[in-house]
């Protein structure tokens, strides 16, 4: 279970970071060609969920695996998890059901880890 739990932290870590990057680093404009939620946000707001998604990508692989502080990686699972409610919040009010299905299973996954290390298999 403890590698199946890495697999999983590793499929969301490259997820998240990802999009993070992306979010952080491109215009707006050129992300709402993709991403049409972006329309009800400000510019700043997006390069900071950008940064939120790439820290809490971080969160997830760099204290386990380095033993500092591990018990910041199910913490990030937490905070990512929390992410995909508000994501999956703006969806719903925007009346995106497949942004809602891709965030709940995000969300599925994320709280799966943050149980996973806060309990049986925690480092």
């Amino acid at each position: 279970m403890n590698m199946f739990l890495w697999i999983v932290q590793a499929i969301l870590a490259a997820m998240f970071a990802l999009a993070g990057v992306m979010k952080a680093t491109q215009p707006k404009e050129k992300l709402a060609a993709n991403l049409p939620w972006v329309e009800d946000f400000s510019a700043s707001t997006v390069r900071f969920i950008g940064v939120v998604e790439f820290l809490g990508a971080v969160g997830l692989i760099l204290p386990a695996a380095t033993g500092i502080a591990p018990i910041l990686t199910p913490i990030a699972a937490t905070g990512l998890a929390l992410t995909m409610v508000l994501a999956a919040a703006t969806h719903i009010r925007r009346k995106e059901p497949s942004g809602v299905a891709f965030n709940a299973a995000l969300f599925a996954l994320a709280v799966f880890v943050a149980w996973g290390r806060f309990g049986p298999y925690a480092f």
